[in-house]
């Protein structure tokens, strides 16, 4: 968890109130903190990482004017209508394509709003930002460039400039091979024809995110007027950085200024409107074990809302800084902290309850000892990994996710295999052999209606794999559960023709495949070697082992 340094008295400061350290030091950890050390006036207080907006001493005291009573509800900041425009050129939206940016004017800088900016930021970068990966954050000296500003993509030696803390000028490819931040995120543009940079009015470089920015723009002591730029890949993330980096200068006395921003569509950020969630009281008192009613607007008001009840709703403005707000039960969980942990009654469970064998123990037993390593993977995947790259045509119908976040997640998995053979790919440079299986769910669509599948899949990749050690491996597996099955003839697109089988119940029903997978699905996996493979129904083999006693097994 994130670890913030604060200055006993900054943060008494910015409170407005005095409150004595040790009060504060028992307080904090009651807002979802953990006090890691203390020397002399410095604290150093580890957040949960479900909360960004504490990751500074201007957002720990915005919080505390509201817990301790002080400002109850939600601070509210001014925005002034923009005056600086940035334009998206097209050029960009395929290296990194979101951008928000704000100007902060009059700000009173000081050795520790310097310090404290710098700390989020990277706070910012790890957490929200996943190592800039997802956001990266820019703070300049508006006053040494001349907007309008263009965010747009360029070649690689096409511009130079002089990197922050540097002397000399270097263009981007010099920068990524030669500079300290650019050796350690050039992984970030790997691939990429075209580079970010934000340019002004004279075609100044402001910065190259999400690596460095330009010296011109280096924020010192003497700085008054601040631009800040947040790129990324993900407009949610975006805009939670920059509401959180905003309102921590606003905190600071900085009058935050919007910038019209002329994309495709055109908007102005950041936006400090409020968002209203209503979380139902039966819901909330179900979950808390008292009524809600007379407790939630107080509860809320200490926790930085502005709440109401509404009939059988409590009705709730979140803050533009609380990104960590994502369903009614985070608002729940926030109305006990402000109730009080310490004023619930402690109670014993109403009935006893008795742990048992874990139902699936004998087939990761037997996968385990055959050699396999176990994978978790994800269900969401993609038509090109689970049927292009596989060779199946998709006469096997899935179901298709209605607002997909990224291209690689757009259905519900139909097979295991495509997400073994991915794990495969990435660890190339191990040695052979690798064997891999995965125990997990998948929806087939049977008639037209989903239907949840529990699947067993496994893979092996060796210059030796062959279909009569694969078969060897899946009759293994029949006979330690105890499954009366037969291996028949089959065929299957995603195996070599002739070598490849079908596993059939003594039902007659298909429990599943195995064999040798064909050359071009090998290859469209970046693997080089021969790849054995089986996929069966998990749930077919399920009451064979639970019939046996397993009880002794260690």
């Amino acid at each position: 968890m994130p670890v913030v340094t604060i200055d006993y008295q900054d943060l008494v400061s910015l409170i407005g109130e005095h409150v004595s350290q040790e009060e504060l030091l028992k307080k904090i950890p009651m807002m979802g903190a953990d006090i890691d050390r203390v020397n002399g006036s410095e604290m150093s207080i580890e957040f949960f990482p479900d909360r960004p907006d504490l990751l500074s001493v201007e957002g720990v005291a915005r919080s505390l004017r509201s817990f301790l009573g002080m400002a109850p509800g939600m601070q509210h900041y001014q925005v002034a209508g923009p005056s600086v425009t940035l334009t998206v050129d097209r050029s960009v939206k395929a290296v990194r394509p979101i951008i928000g940016a704000a100007v902060v004017r009059n700000v009173q800088m000081s050795e520790a709003l310097v310090g404290s900016l710098m700390e989020l930021q990277e706070k910012l970068h790890l957490s929200v930002g996943k190592e800039r990966t997802k956001v990266a954050i820019g703070l300049h000296n508006l006053d040494a460039v001349t907007p309008p500003f263009v965010y747009k993509a360029v070649k690689p030696t096409e511009v130079s400039f002089v990197p922050l803390n540097e002397t000399a000028e270097m263009n981007l490819d010099q920068i990524l091979q030669r500079h300290d931040k650019g050796i350690a995120y050039a992984h970030i543009l790997a691939d990429q024809r075209r580079y970010p940079l934000i340019v002004d009015a004279h075609h100044n470089v402001l910065s190259f995110p999400p690596i460095i920015n330009g010296e011109l723009t280096a924020v010192d002591l003497f700085t008054e007027n601040l631009f800040v730029d947040v790129t990324g890949t993900q407009a949610n993330a975006v805009t939670a950085a920059l509401n959180i980096m905003t309102a921590a200068l606003a905190e600071r006395g900085g009058v935050v200024e919007a910038v019209a921003i002329e994309d495709e569509p055109s908007r102005v950020t950041p936006d400090f409107s409020p968002q209203e969630w209503r979380v139902e009281v039966d819901y909330a008192s179900r979950l808390l074990g008292f009524d809600v009613r007379e407790e939630a607007m107080a509860a809320l008001g200490r926790m930085g809302f502005d709440a109401r009840v509404d009939k059988g709703e409590v009705v709730v403005q979140v803050p533009p800084w609380r990104s960590d707000i994502l369903h009614p039960v985070d608002l729940v969980e926030d109305l006990a902290i402000g109730y009080g942990y310490q004023r619930f009654t402690p109670r014993l469970p109403r009935s006893m309850t008795f742990g048992g064998s874990l139902s699936w123990r004998p087939l990761h037993d037997t996968l385990v000892g055959l050699g396999f390593n176990e994978v978790v993977t994800l269900s969401l995947s993609s038509p090109e990994e689970q049927f292009e790259r596989m060779r199946r045509g998709e006469e096997t119908e899935a179901v298709r996710i209605a607002n997909p976040l990224t291209t690689r997640h757009t259905l519900v998995r139909v097979s295991l295999l495509p997400s073994l053979l991915e794990i495969l790919s990435k660890n190339r440079h191990h040695e052979l052999p690798q064997m891999l299986y995965e125990v997990g769910e998948a929806v087939w669509l049977e008639d037209g209606r989903p239907e949840n599948v529990t699947l067993l899949a496994g893979v092996k990749i060796d210059a030796r794999a062959g279909f009569t050690e694969c078969k060897s491996l899946v009759e293994a597996v029949l006979r330690n559960l105890g499954v009366e099955a037969e291996v028949t003839g089959g065929e299957h697109p995603s195996f070599i023709p002739g070598r490849c089988a079908a596993v059939a119940g003594d039902d007659g029903g298909e429990l599943g495949y195995f064999g040798e997978l064909h050359p071009e699905v090998i290859s469209s996996f970046d693997l080089e070697y021969p790849v054995i493979a089986f996929e069966m129904q998990a749930s077919a083999l399920r009451p064979s082992f639970e019939e046996q006693d397993y009880s002794h097994s260690g």
